[in-house]
């Protein structure tokens, strides 16, 4: 490329992060900003006070927040958990086997996957009401399950398919069982895409909102994102804009957390993904 080129992409690249960042910046400046200063039209507060985030953590808003807080962080690690889990060995039947109607439970899989969750809500609120499981822990995982296994199985079974089928022949020539070579040889090779899966069925069940508000009612197991919902302020007449901001900072720290703590193997786990031979 020539200089002019390399000039436009560098100015177009400085662009989107700026428009990308833009909502988290302001975010974390109205966290920062009084409530008396919440109306104020500045980008910066006009004095930073830490008001909001006593508020959350240790204030009249730690009781709602901080229980949820414990229940996202628990029902997301299980649900991303048993995700990898069940994808894994679906995955791996995917792309090694072959048997009639595979192509049909990837697009199955990738039916789910776009079904508008609110349309299941009602249904799956009155079972869980008959069943017991409203407002508990498994109550929330399951439903988590069905936004988290389909894009899981999408994922691991591209990367599954980029491992040679030499390498699993050798190690049960070595002797090896296929589950030795399946637990020794595969997963190993695979463990970029898994860490990718994992990343990514973790941000998807951490960011719901529909069923978290639908089929929680106490702090029992309401999530984060249903928790925010329900912030109020001292009065009726006062927003809770500061508390929430503040709030969002908290749960998103988290996910910058494991972003740049597994970057690598993201990206090595999106770039193996993405090349098919």
């Amino acid at each position: 490329m020539s200089q002019r080129e390399k000039t436009w992409w560098i100015v177009g690249g400085i662009l989107i992060v700026l428009y990308a960042l833009f909502p988290i910046a302001w975010i974390v400046s109205l966290s920062f900003k009084a409530s008396a200063d919440i109306a104020n039209q500045s980008f910066l507060p006009t004095s930073v006070t830490w008001e909001n985030y006593a508020t959350i953590l240790t204030g009249s808003a730690s009781g709602l927040f901080l229980p949820a807080l414990r229940n996202s962080f628990g029902i997301c690690l299980i649900a991303t958990f048993i995700s990898c889990v069940l994808s894994m060995f679906a995955a791996y039947a995917i792309a090694r086997l072959d048997f009639p109607g595979k192509r049909l439970i990837l697009s199955t899989a990738l039916g789910v996957a776009i079904f508008p969750v609110i349309s299941i809500v009602t249904p799956l609120f009155n079972l869980w009401r008959q069943v017991g499981l409203y407002d508990t822990w498994p109550g929330l995982i399951i439903p988590y399950l069905s936004l988290t296994l389909p894009i899981s199985i999408w994922t691991m079974s591209a990367f599954f398919r980029e491992i040679p089928w030499e390498m699993e022949q050798a190690a049960q020539v070595d002797g090896a069982t296929t589950w030795q070579a399946f637990r020794k040889v595969i997963v190993p090779l695979a463990a970029p895409g898994v860490f990718t899966t994992a990343i990514i069925a973790f941000f998807i069940a951490w960011n719901d909102f529909a069923y978290g508000i639908s089929l929680t009612s106490t702090e029992a197991s309401r999530p984060v994102p249903a928790a925010l919902g329900l912030f109020s302020g001292a009065s009726q007449f006062e927003d809770p804009t500061g508390a929430i901001a503040a709030a969002a900072v908290v749960v998103t720290i988290p996910v910058v957390v494991l972003v740049l703590l597994f970057q690598r193997r993201i990206v090595a786990g999106l770039t193996n993904g993405a090349v098919k031979g």
